[in-house]
């Protein structure tokens, strides 16, 4: 290497390692809330206190011969907002501290974040072992869209761990579950999982968008992956849309390889922006669970409710697994009306201040109805095995106060 280049990746290095200043070198910065809000991007010139936009979609170089040293890998910087951008580093940076990864990559949508996985991860002739609860769009990519490059899957059930074993084929490549279940909040025990996954060489990919890396963190239990979808409580607020993906570094390569050339981009102002809600995290997660449980605990006494689940109410079947690996029991509650579809729709029909919409992580509460949205895609019998029947209403406990709450909920049951 030439004294010129050796300036120049000395340089880089320094301003790399900027870019996501703090990232945990801090001694001082041991818990969740402080990587959260002090890991950010080194400041300019100009002194700013909190991390400026970077609206831009390409970066100049001081010479020909520091562009070509940045497009071979021989020292890093940025080059095209598709690669990388400075708000997109310091999401990244705080992604990997607060699920104690190795690495991460930001993407465009939780969705791409799972494609994109799936993508970088599988070829054809692979296959993927899969819990059967999983979020709709996840169950359309396993049976709809890898086939048709030749990638097969199973579903197993959640409860069935007999089973998976059984299901492991000579070309099982990785293991694919989210706990807590999207919509039906059912828990799967990671470290039980984790050892599954270990003995059998399979990669072991969780998404973890319920949870949040604040209640549940899977790398901890043996997750060589973890997926959000950053729309949700990462963002907190329904402003914007975001993908995330954080594990080991020599998976993220490829995950990064794929990502680079096939596009599914985040934005540096959805970067900006969930970085920034990142700040505010735990107190949100705390208070969405602490309505929550108080919503999950009312319903469960209320007669025109046939059956509630929460993580953390002693009713639900893995109540003990939960507590062990949960630091509580999040912002979902789940629960089925007397009355079947009907009493569901004009349960939702008379709500007036919940709102009724399909995204989930708001400060605001919102109410769904899986069977004929977020789930519509899967057939009768798919729902029932999965436990979503036509009277199931899925609520996103937001940050109001409680009382008003259950005063809209109830006023709905009536």
């Amino acid at each position: 290497m030439s004294k010129y280049l050796k300036i120049k990746v000395a340089i880089f290095k320094k301003e790399i390692a900027g870019q996501a200043r703090n990232g945990g070198k801090n001694k001082n910065m041991k818990n969740f809330e402080t990587l959260a809000i002090r890991t950010q991007s080194d400041r300019s010139q100009f002194n700013e206190h909190s991390t400026p936009l970077h609206l831009t979609s390409s970066f100049v170089f001081d010479d020909a011969e520091q562009m070509r040293a940045i497009f071979s890998d021989e020292i890093q910087g940025n080059m095209y907002s598709r690669f990388s951008n400075p708000n997109t580093t310091e999401l990244i940076e705080k992604i990997k501290l607060l699920e104690g990864a190795e690495a991460g990559w930001a993407t465009a949508t939780g969705m791409a974040a799972v494609f994109t996985t799936f993508g970088a991860l599988l070829k054809q002739g692979d296959h993927v072992l899969a819990c059967r609860s999983i979020f709709g769009s996840s169950h359309t990519i396993l049976t709809k869209i890898l086939p048709k490059w030749g990638i097969e899957f199973t579903y197993v059930d959640i409860d069935d761990t007999e089973n998976w074993a059984a299901a492991v084929q000579k070309n099982t490549k990785l293991v694919f579950a989210e706990t807590p279940t999207n919509p039906g909040v059912d828990i799967l025990d990671l470290e039980w999982l984790g050892s599954f996954a270990k003995e059998h060489s399979l990669l072991y990919v969780i998404d973890n968008c319920f949870a949040t890396p604040y209640l549940q963190q899977p790398i901890k239990y043996g997750a060589d992956l973890v997926i959000h979808s950053a729309t949700k409580y990462l963002d907190g607020q329904g402003r914007v849309l975001g993908g995330l993906i954080a594990g080991k570094q020599y998976l993220i390569d490829e995950v990064q390889a794929f990502a680079r050339h096939s596009g599914p981009a985040l934005s540096p102002f959805n970067a900006w922006v969930i970085s920034k809600s990142l700040e505010t995290l735990a107190v949100r997660m705390d208070r969405h669970s602490e309505n929550a449980i108080k919503l999950a605990a009312w319903l469960e006494k209320h007669p025109e409710v046939e059956l509630v689940k929460y993580p953390f109410l002693p009713s639900h079947p893995k109540y003990a697994i939960a507590k062990k690996q949960m630091k509580a029991g999040g912002g979902i509650v789940t629960f089925i009306v007397k009355g079947g579809l009907e009493k569901g729709r004009k349960f939702l029909d008379k709500l007036q201040m919940v709102s009724i919409t399909a995204n989930l992580g708001d400060t605001r509460t919102i109410a769904t109805h899986p069977a004929s949205t977020t789930h519509s895609k899967l057939t009768e019998e798919e729902r029932q095995e999965v436990g979503i029947l036509p009277g199931l209403i899925r609520v996103s406990v937001g940050l109001e106060n409680i009382d008003d709450i259950i005063g809209d909920i109830e006023q709905a049951l009536l």
